[in-house]
């Protein structure tokens, strides 16, 4: 699932909390007032990335058709990870691939990518996320990739499912860029699992109930401890990475640096055939919003 606003915009921030900020999610109907809806924790107006992570969208357990025609992707890898449904994912590189709860679908963007994603009307519970690609990689070829199955980290009281990057020593199998980590916890009990002291993490309650997480809001804690202290009965999604060094613009479905380079992805969506086409789709793409009236400006991980 990707950015379907006809005006994308930011309009929450964070509430500190001590060492830990609430990022107080903003509800986002996709695709129309009727569509399904989704928490949006990242980006915020304060705090707008975290490691490589820079856009997050929780949705369900909700009864629902997902219908996303496709569009185009620049600069970043969109990870989609289900825990109730299935969707099915085409893109421009002839790639045809469903996904189920447990499994990861990758894809790197790079220079320029499309896709579309569609189910049929189902109970749809998941989270899609972005990660912006480094400087020296973000002009990548596109990619995809399918994980069915993924490695876990074993604990007392703890059970990690790795998606991206490292957690604990136990390694994702999907392509990184940067140092990062991706990864569903399900707590059972009192726990501590181990995290990278130099990384900056997030936390998202996906369900269950787990102490001091709240379904909605993610949870920011700034680098500087080896573990994280979890305790109750649940399921959390764990993103995390060295803080990201560059500033970027992010506007629509496109991660670049400047103003400029944005319009001139939105044209060549809009006009040319750089972004491929997906066939299979049943239905025309989705056309581009207008460009803002003032100029886009880069921006870091905080404003």
């Amino acid at each position: 699932m990707s950015n379907l606003e006809l005006d994308p915009q930011e309009i929450r921030c964070a509430a500190e909390a001590g060492d830990r900020e609430v990022l107080m999610g903003r509800e986002v109907p996709l695709g129309g007032p009727r569509a399904m809806s989704v928490s949006r924790t990242l980006p915020g107006v304060h705090r707008r990335m975290i490691g490589a992570w820079c856009f997050v969208d929780a949705y369900g357990p909700d009864e629902a058709a997902m219908r996303v025609p496709p569009h185009p992707h620049t600069g970043l890898q969109t990870v989609s990870w289900l825990l109730e449904g299935s969707v099915l994912h085409r893109d421009s590189l002839g790639t045809l691939q469903e996904i189920r709860p447990g499994q990861l679908n990758l894809m790197t963007a790079g220079r320029g990518i499309s896709h579309s994603e569609e189910s049929p009307k189902t109970v749809l519970h998941g989270v899609q996320l972005w990660v912006a690609l480094p400087g020296g990689s973000r002009h990548v070829e596109p990619g995809f990739e399918h994980h069915p199955a993924l490695p876990v980290l074993p604990g007392p009281g703890f059970e990690a499912r790795v998606v991206m990057g490292s957690l604990g020593g136990v390694s994702s199998p999907a392509t990184a860029y940067s140092p990062l980590v991706g990864a569903e916890i399900a707590v059972d009990g009192a726990c501590e699992v181990p995290v990278e002291r130099g990384f900056e993490h997030g936390l998202l309650l996906i369900d269950g109930e787990v102490a001091e997480l709240e379904r909605g809001p993610m949870v920011y804690l700034p680098p500087g401890r080896s573990g994280l202290r979890l305790s109750g009965r649940g399921r959390v999604l764990l993103i995390g990475g060295e803080p990201f060094g560059e500033e970027i613009v992010m506007w629509w479905n496109f991660v670049g640096r400047s103003h400029d380079e944005i319009a001139a992805y939105r044209k060549e969506w809009m006009e040319g055939e750089g972004f491929g086409v997906v066939d299979g789709y049943d239905g025309a793409p989705l056309p581009a919003p207008a460009l803002p009236g003032t100029r886009l400006k880069p921006r870091g991980r905080v404003r």
